[in-house]
């Protein structure tokens, strides 16, 4: 079995970094199970309904600008796989999820600079999975868990996105001081994570210290694919935070491991 993961992708620039936090991505692909498919769900495609990824060849879309030229210049030449699609679309017709299918869609960079980072060969099949910011965190959850089968079929199932991630309050002259709300918010996740305290998750908006900050109310995009990930882990329940620093004073550079 293959556990689910949380995966901060930071700003984009990390395609082309190196750092603590790339080079720990680096190692970690290089250790981890080689899965027979990726499910991806990716803070920066939203959808009202959940949209699953049916495709032969995904193009890499460079959804941000004002970023180094380099950057567009990268490709994650990424294949799908239309067996585990319907795999996918079968589990959620079972589970009374609704769905529709995406035949077009590339990757975004949600997918493709953590993937980069994990499997720089793009040889490893991904589907690509829409969020809904709309939905309750419970609801994501129960999406992430209707899928906790693939785990035992060797299948990777990850959410990327960023526990706390506040473009509006980013450093960009980054000194390596971490503002204290976001170590406050971060280590009340990780203490509820770690006990899978979902009673107290889901209602992370009234009870974590400084989440109106760190989960701006005009954005909650990036913070919901963990409640996705975590879903995919239901029959285990174990969360285990394998890597966390911070960038520009607050962006959370987070790895977190859910089930074994």
């Amino acid at each position: 079995m293959i556990p689910s993961f949380f995966f901060a992708h930071g700003a984009p620039l990390l395609a082309i970094e190196k750092n603590e936090y790339t080079e720990f991505l680096n190692q970690l692909g290089q250790n981890l199970p080689r899965p027979k498919a990726i499910v991806l769900f990716s803070a920066h495609w939203e959808a009202p309904v959940q949209r699953v990824s049916k495709v032969d060849q995904y193009s890499t879309i460079y959804d941000f600008g004002g970023f180094d030229p380099a950057l567009y210049t990268i490709q994650y030449p990424a294949k799908g796989n239309h067996e585990v699609s319907q795999e996918i679309t079968d589990l959620f017709a079972k589970s009374g999820v609704s769905f529709n299918i995406e035949t077009k869609r590339g990757l975004d960079h949600g997918a493709w600079v953590v993937l980069r980072l994990l499997y720089p060969n793009a040889d490893i099949p991904v589907i690509a999975m829409s969020v809904n910011p709309l939905l309750t965190p419970m609801e994501q959850y129960k999406i992430g868990k209707a899928l906790s089968v693939l785990r035992a079929n060797d299948m990777m199932i990850i959410g990327s996105g960023g526990t706390v991630h506040n473009l509006r309050a980013l450093k960009w002259a980054d000194n390596g001081q971490v503002d204290q709300w976001a170590l406050e918010f971060d280590n009340w996740l990780a203490h509820h994570l770690n006990t899978w305290d979902v009673e107290s998750l889901f209602n992370y908006h009234s009870l974590a210290p400084s989440s109106e900050v760190a989960v701006p109310p005009y954005g909650n995009e990036h913070f919901i694919p963990l409640f996705y990930a975590m879903g995919a882990a239901d029959d285990q329940q174990e969360a285990t935070l394998l890597h966390r620093s911070f960038r520009y004073g607050n962006l959370s550079h987070s790895v977190w491991q859910f089930g074994e």
